[in-house]
This record gives C-alpha cells, structure tokens and sequence, in this order.
C-alpha cells in the first residue's frame, strides 16, 4: 500500500502530537511541519529529524538565523503532500483553508475552527463513514469528541434519551500557565447552553444534549459531570458494557488513589505515555450510578491529547484508504497503545 504524505500547519500543542501520532503509522509518512515560530520547539523538530518548513520566506530567513534548518516553504510543502492537517491557532485554519484548496490537498483542521470551515465535523466512532474521501473535515475540541465518544457508546447500544452536562474547563494549557489563565475564581459561561452541545450535534445531530461549561483555575484536564436520561431502565453492568464498547473509554476507580486530574496524569505519566498524555475518556467506575432510567457519571479529558488518534483516523477516511473505519481505528489504537484499560487489575 502506497503511504498517505501527511504535512502538519503548526507544531504546537496539538501540531507536534499530531506529528509524532503519524510517525507511529505504518501507512503514512511524514513529509514536514510548517511554522512561523524560531523557539525551542522548533529547534526540537530539528533535533527528531522532523523537516521543517517556513510560512515564507521571511520567516525561513529569520528561522534560519536562530539555527534552525530549513528545508523549504510552505508553498513547497503542499506540493509533496496528500494531506494537511492544521493545528494553526484558532481562526488560521479556516483562513488557510482557501490555499489549500488552491493547491489541490485535502486538509483537516481544529475544534477551534467554525464547522462551516469544512461543512463537515468528525469524531472516528461516530462518523468515520461520512468523511470516506471528501475534500476536508473539522475534528472538534477535545470536550466535544468526549461528549460524542461517550454518548455514541451508549446510543450504539440502544440505551441514549438524552444528556445534560457540566463540564470544569481548564484555563489554559500547562505550558502557557505563566502567560493567560485565572487564579482564586470561577468563570462561568454566559450562555446554555455552551457551545460544546450544538459542537456535538454538528457530529451527529441526533444526539438530544445539553451543556453548560465554568472555567476553572487548573491546567492539566477538563472534568465531566453528566446526568443521562435512559431509553429504559438499566443496570450499572449494562451502562458499563455499553462504554466498554468503545476501546476509546478507559475506566478509572477512586479505590486506586486516582481520585484527582493529577493522579490520573501522574499514572499516564508511569505508563510512560508521551508527555503523559491520555487519549482515552476516563470514567470513574466506582462514581457512576444508576437509578432507574437514570444515568450519572464524570470523567476527566485530556485536553492535550484526546483529539490526536482522532486526527489519525481522519486523515484514512478523507483518503478513503480504510473504508472500514473500526480498521482504522485499530491501527490507531495499536501503534498509539490507546485502549480501554490502563492496567490489569
């Protein structure tokens, strides 16, 4: 099978996943990553062997002048590659969309962006069928593929009414903490219901959801509170099979310690998962309850990370190389030790 080209728009956060997540993939191939950044994370692509290439000229020659090797610019990027996935802040993705076009490539871009970048919003267990070889495709934010992963899970088996949530945002990502974020306060969101419940029906827009989201003074993950409306009466061990469906839903118990955000990185952090990161939902087993019809649990999110096996399986179905995308899913999983349990208990 001839390797999907795969370039990166942005080695950032999610940018430098992205590109270490296509390094992992057996039927792709890095081609470079482009940026207008001269700092240590770029230096860092030089030093994994990553190519780098320049927004333009002007910023090749002023990467060029901090040490950082240059193999060309991003117009010579394009014309290599089968595939962009762009991780360029918010807002640039759905500006660069136009030159992407222009140059014949098929793109993905962040939560961040609008779904009407790419008229179409994807998270792998829910929608892979619908990306099957169009032109582009949005993977949402983090928050968002949680809420469809997990409410997927249930619908896939028969058990999802309706859901209504809160969600704990983090403030900023841990290695901006000195620059933005707030301290001694929560900042709630104006509006309900906040924008991850529309996000979520721009996947699938059958899902009967609500949310309402507080930022909070914390770096490391999001946490979930959600109350699930059942199409019926069920147990605990059926609500559990129906998440144990998904190999994307990990489950955690309060009776192993990991009863906080930073236990639960601290574990990822001695599976020694790159930079820690979790790529799973976890979902405190020994919390989630059920009462009738009624459904309650809470997880935590990885914000850095949970949306990086999802830009993998996108990048297979806009080239329609796995038609199949529980296929895709697998490799993914594989090559990126994703699964749904962190350790044998």
């Amino acid at each position: 099978m001839k390797k999907i080209n795969v370039a990166v728009n942005g080695y950032g956060v999610i940018g430098k996943r992205v590109a270490e997540a296509v390094m992992l993939q057996p039927d792709m191939n890095l081609v470079g990553i482009c940026d207008v950044a001269t700092d240590w994370r770029i230096k860092l692509a030089n030093s994994k062997e990553i190519p780098v290439f320049a927004l333009n000229n002007e910023v090749a020659e002023k990467m060029e002048r901090s040490g950082i090797v240059v193999t060309g610019t991003f117009d010579t990027l394009l014309t290599r590659v089968d595939v962009v996935v762009d991780c360029a802040p918010k807002k640039f993705g759905a500006k660069n969309a136009e030159r992407y076009r222009q140059a014949g490539v098929k793109f993905i871009v962040q939560g961040g962006e609008k779904h009407e970048a790419t008229g179409h919003s994807f998270v792998a267990e829910a929608n892979y069928h619908s990306a099957l070889g169009r032109e582009a495709t949005r993977v949402v934010s983090c928050n968002t593929t949680s809420i469809v992963r997990t409410l997927t899970a249930l619908k896939r088996s028969g058990l999802l009414k309706s859901a209504r949530g809160t969600l704990l945002r983090r403030a900023t990502d841990p290695w901006e903490s000195h620059l933005n974020g707030i301290m001694n306060t929560l900042v709630p969101e104006k509006e309900i219901p906040s924008h991850q419940g529309p996000d979520a029906k721009s996947v699938d827009p059958e899902l009967d959801v609500v949310t309402a989201a507080v930022k909070v003074p914390e770096t490391l993950s999001h946490l979930h509170y959600w109350n699930v409306r059942l199409t019926r009466a069920a147990s605990k061990e059926e609500v559990i099979a129906a998440f144990r469906t998904s190999s994307r839903i990990a489950f955690i118990q309060y009776g192993d310690g990991l009863s906080a955000n930073n236990a639960v990185k601290e574990l990822m952090l001695d599976l020694g998962r790159p930079h820690g990161d979790m790529y799973e939902v976890a979902i405190w087993e020994d919390m989630l309850k059920v009462e009738g019809d009624e459904l309650y649990y809470a997880y935590l999110v990885d914000n850095q990370a949970i949306v990086i096996p999802e830009n993998i399986d996108a990048i297979r179905a806009l080239m329609g190389t796995f038609p199949n995308g529980r296929e895709s899913i697998a490799i993914t999983d594989k090559s990126m030790s994703v699964g749904s349990a962190f350790f044998i208990n």
